[in-house]
């Protein structure tokens, strides 16, 4: 079953064996933002026609901060959009965006484990998180661990929410960020990042 099949966490769980609960894991570590990349996006929003779409939300909005950020992380890190992600039958599909180890075989492969997972969802928050945890059973299954924390996000662009996954259970981060603070959104994106780091050298 592909993942868009899931349509809430509700939906993942009755077919997988995990428990759910939430808490305020994502913590905000400084992040020094460019002031060229705070005018280019602050021009974008008031010139631009950005939320008439999710494609338009994910290239103008979440693909820029990701950038922004995984830039400071490229050495060990790499972003991927849309690149196909399959366990089996019941887990594939094509994420929005995965952030993985850079393999040392070269940036054309896509290495374990998988880190952090993007669902761009256009405020259907409740489907997204479906898609997401069950993309996020799929990275972990793919790993072959299940002590690696694998870290979900969801974003109509405005609001982003934070999620990761541990063993047997997924942890829904109470505090959600917002577009409106960029300093802390990008500050909490970036530890997640620090965190994927942890679990490369684990």
């Amino acid at each position: 079953m592909s993942f868009n099949n899931y349509k809430s966490i509700s939906d993942v769980l009755q077919q997988f064996p995990f428990y759910y609960q939430e808490d305020n894991f994502v913590q905000e570590i400084e992040f020094k933002i460019d002031p060229y990349f705070i005018t280019r996006l602050e021009l974008i929003l008031k010139e631009g026609v950005i939320f008439n779409s999710e494609s338009a939300i994910c290239e103008n909005i979440i693909n820029p901060i990701l950038v922004e950020i995984w830039l400071k992380y490229k050495e060990k890190l790499l972003l991927w959009s849309h690149q196909p992600l399959k366990y089996d039958d019941n887990l594939s599909g094509i994420p929005d965006y995965i952030i993985a180890r850079r393999s040392p075989r070269g940036k054309v492969i896509l290495e374990r484990p998988y880190l952090i997972l993007v669902e761009a969802k256009k405020d259907n928050f409740e489907e997204g998180w479906g898609q997401c945890l069950a993309e996020l059973i799929a990275a972990q299954k793919l790993n072959n661990d299940q002590n690696k924390i694998v870290f979900g996000m969801v974003s109509n662009g405005k609001i982003w929410e934070f999620g990761k996954l541990q063993d047997d259970i997924f942890t829904k981060n109470i505090k959600f960020y917002t577009l409106e603070e960029l300093t802390k959104l990008m500050s909490a994106i970036s530890f997640l990042f620090q965190e994927t780091l942890k679990q490369i050298s684990a």
